[in-house]
């Protein structure tokens, strides 16, 4: 595979920082995404002099655009865009104030649909490209406690497979990498945790969110590997339009799906007893 130049943003941590530097080591040019000075130091340090950063935060819709062009102009146009950056929210829905669901789908969904956006006039331009957007099994399973988080994702999910439709034609490939857990910062410094405070939802919650922070560290997915598939992805002719990794996505994957279709199924009548006669 020719060497292709990556943008990606979270390149901080999580999976963004281990596509980057499996990306930096695969002779590709990874350009990483962080939001502050410290986590572009500490970035450059791991790779020396291969790393190439940016300063962005994928919420400042108003300097966004600007920046990825300044990364184009000074790197090379875009082969490959990582949307990584993102955080996760916990929280009983009925507890979770409003302005927590908009931050987060600003960083989760608006934030990626600003990246995509800015880089698509190039790809389509030069009718090629590659845009992988990370997403979670949460966008295919309703899971209870990450309300905010699962809407965000199931609409990423959605938006991934309408933009392949629409730029196929174009030669532009779109992937929805759906990972399930895996040994990141998600659970940990990377969550924010709505507080707790209806004791209506203790018996339901509570053990949720004990489990989910005992798990934190010791998750069964790999993020060197996940990176690894990523750079298969992006050599392939026809990449897949959603991607789940890892064997518990998986699994509640297909017990989710296998249950709606048994739903659509038992309900068949009456949906069709809505069309007109």
């Amino acid at each position: 595979m020719q060497p292709k130049t990556f943008l990606i943003t979270g390149a901080s941590s999580g999976f963004g920082r281990a596509i980057f530097g499996v990306a930096i080591a695969a002779g590709h040019k990874a350009v990483g995404t962080v939001r502050r000075d410290a986590d572009r130091q500490a970035l450059e340090a791991l790779h020396l002099e291969r790393a190439k950063t940016a300063i962005l935060d994928v919420t400042q819709l108003d300097v966004l655009d600007d920046v990825v062009a300044r990364i184009q102009r000074e790197h090379g146009p875009v082969d490959v865009l990582i949307n990584s950056a993102g955080y996760g929210h916990e929280g009983v829905l009925e507890e979770s104030p409003l302005a927590e669901m908009r931050h987060q789908l600003d960083v989760n969904l608006f934030g990626a649909v600003a990246m995509m956006r800015a880089v698509l006039p190039s790809m389509r331009e030069r009718r090629r490209g590659h845009i992988i957007n990370i997403t979670s099994m949460a966008g295919y399973v309703g899971l209870a406690g990450i309300a905010y988080y699962t809407a965000s994702k199931y609409a990423l999910e959605g938006l991934s497979e309408v933009l392949a439709k629409e730029v196929a034609g174009f030669g532009v490939k779109v992937t929805a990498l759906a990972p399930g857990s895996f040994r990141t910062d998600w659970a940990g410094r990377s969550m924010i945790r709505s507080e707790r405070r209806i004791a209506d939802y203790d018996a339901m919650f509570d053990p949720i969110r004990k489990a989910r922070q005992d798990k934190s560290g010791k998750q069964n997915g790999n993020p060197e590997r996940l990176a690894q598939v990523v750079l298969d992805l992006v050599a392939m002719d026809q990449p897949p339009v959603h991607l789940l990794l890892g064997s518990d996505a998986l699994e509640l994957a297909r017990s989710a799906l296998r249950a709606r279709l048994e739903q659509i199924s038992e309900w068949e009548a009456t949906t069709r007893s809505t069309d007109y006669k």
